[in-house]
């Protein structure tokens, strides 16, 4: 392990390598702040649970259209540099929030202002990934193409870590901190993300092309004030006059070169971003990968997702502690990485439809478990409720990987060479809005139903609703490609 991690540093350097665990670290961490997002939500503001889905929902559309941030950093440098300065900019933006949150109490007490101010540092995260997934991307390329994946391993153990780690702290913070100090303290590692930006070099993209350019444009000049100067030999005034008349032609040159140089800059980004959109559009509405992608959409936004519902009734009628569902993720991502080692030791060699259908059926009856717990029917087999929902929690999260795992290999692998980023950026953003839009569905249901808070009578109804719901996408499987293996696409 200290020789593989010797052999990265040796490679990429150890600001980098710091810099890229960090980001995923705090990426992970992020659930030690959003516990008590979910609290304030429900203790402070008194939300309903259809309310505090819809907040959550809105404050996350930003992780939808992570291609922007990419077109943006690949086609406008700033300053000649593409990423540090992109992601100067998202740590800002991640940062700022919960500064200003944790201060300020009249801020924080009001949905709206909380709701645009979680959407803001969700926008500096999002684009904080996307920025940090190029420049992997773009070292791979250029220095060792032979440690991809020794570089996707550590950002998926930073990430899995900080996971774990803001797990377990975020729910013992809520019941020794009050929140405004959890806001603060978690600002501490954006403040951290910000300076280690420092640390990191970028070259400068076409510096050498505007350094000679400058020259040659002054040699210029200098010459058609030489040559005017020469030519202007009969008197002093001629002389004088002509100088004058060469330095004002100078100047007006030089004014007009700026709006034309402007004018360039402006036509080449216009250029830019219109080949990047068209690349990206036309590999997008291929076949081979709209109908998979539109599968995976059509997976979220067909199930309704009733998680705030949950997490309400789990903390008003259950009386579970924040400390213990802080546990409960923390178990939620041991089963995660338990699906992930599942899939890639028994399950990559089969059909992608049948590990599909087999996770939307063990869904289903995981969410049964939902129905078992809120009915009550647990306890007259004496099974506690903490079981029940560390059980639901740790095999709802592996079955779900198993879901997942298949989407991250067909969009790697039906990504064209080119504009794989920006394409596999597009893919991930289809998951996260179809994610969000799923979640607006769990609302409308929750409202429709009349499910409040401490008032949860047809919650089962809407858990029996979301079981049956479940089964839809089994029946458009068709459109992911039938011999597509966890191996091959």
């Amino acid at each position: 392990m200290i020789e593989w991690l010797k052999r990265l540093k040796a490679s990429f350097g150890a600001s980098f390598i710091w810099l890229i665990c960090l980001i995923y670290f705090t990426q992970g961490f992020r659930s030690f702040v959003w516990t008590a997002v979910s609290y304030q939500m429900k203790d402070r503001l008194k939300l309903s649970p259809s309310a505090s889905q819809f907040v959550s929902s809105i404050a996350f559309f930003p992780w939808s259209i992570k291609p922007l941030y990419g077109i943006l950093s690949d086609c406008i440098p700033i300053k000649g540099r593409k990423r540090i300065p992109y992601l100067v900019i998202a740590t800002v933006l991640s940062l700022v929030p919960w500064l200003v949150l944790g201060l300020n109490a009249t801020l924080r007490g009001s949905k709206w202002h909380l709701m645009i101010f979680l959407t803001v540092q969700n926008l500096g995260s999002a684009m904080a990934d996307v920025v940090v997934d190029a420049m992997i991307a773009e070292a791979v390329r250029f220095e060792r193409a032979s440690f991809a994946g020794d570089l996707q391993t550590v950002s998926w153990l930073a990430m899995a870590l900080g996971g774990i780690f803001g797990s377990m702290l975020g729910g013992f913070a809520l019941t020794n901190m009050q929140i405004d100090t959890i806001f603060l303290l978690f600002s501490v590692l954006p403040a951290i993300q910000l300076l280690s930006c420092g640390l990191v070099e970028e070259n400068s993209v076409g510096s050498n092309n505007s350094r000679s350019s400058h020259v040659v444009n002054g040699d210029s000049i200098m010459d058609e004030d030489n040559s005017l100067a020469m030519k202007s030999n009969t008197s002093n005034l001629r002389r004088k006059k002509s100088a004058k008349n060469s330095k004002k032609k100078a100047v007006i040159r030089s004014k007009s070169k700026i709006p034309e140089k402007v004018d360039s800059f402006a036509l080449h980004l216009f250029h830019s971003l219109k080949a990047a959109t068209y690349s990206l559009c036309h590999a997008f509405k291929q076949p081979m990968i709209l109908r998979p992608m539109t599968w995976f959409f059509l997976a979220h936004i067909t199930v309704p997702n009733l998680s705030t519902v949950m997490f309400y009734y789990q903390t008003e009628l259950l009386n579970l502690e924040a400390s213990f569902l802080g546990t409960v993720r923390v178990v939620g991502w041991l089963g995660l990485m338990l699906g992930t080692f599942i899939y890639n030791r028994y399950l990559k060699t089969m059909k992608l439809r049948s590990i599909l259908m087999s996770a939307h059926i063990g869904l289903s009856i995981l969410t049964l478990l939902d129905i078992v717990l809120v009915s009550r029917m647990n306890v007259a087999f004496g099974i506690s409720d903490k079981i029940m929902v560390l059980c639901g929690s740790a095999l709802a999260d592996a079955v779900n990987q198993f879901k997942f795992m298949p989407f991250l290999i067909l969009s790697g692998k039906l990504c064209p060479p080119g504009i794989e980023g920006t394409l596999f950026a597009l893919f991930m953003s289809i998951n996260n809005l179809g994610s969000t839009l799923g979640s607006f569905v769990g609302a409308g249901l929750a409202s429709m139903l009349n499910i409040s808070s401490g008032s949860f009578d047809n919650l089962v109804l809407g858990i029996a609703i979301q079981v049956l719901c479940t089964f839809i996408p089994i029946a458009f499987l068709f459109l992911i490609p039938k011999e597509a293996t966890g191996i091959s696409a």
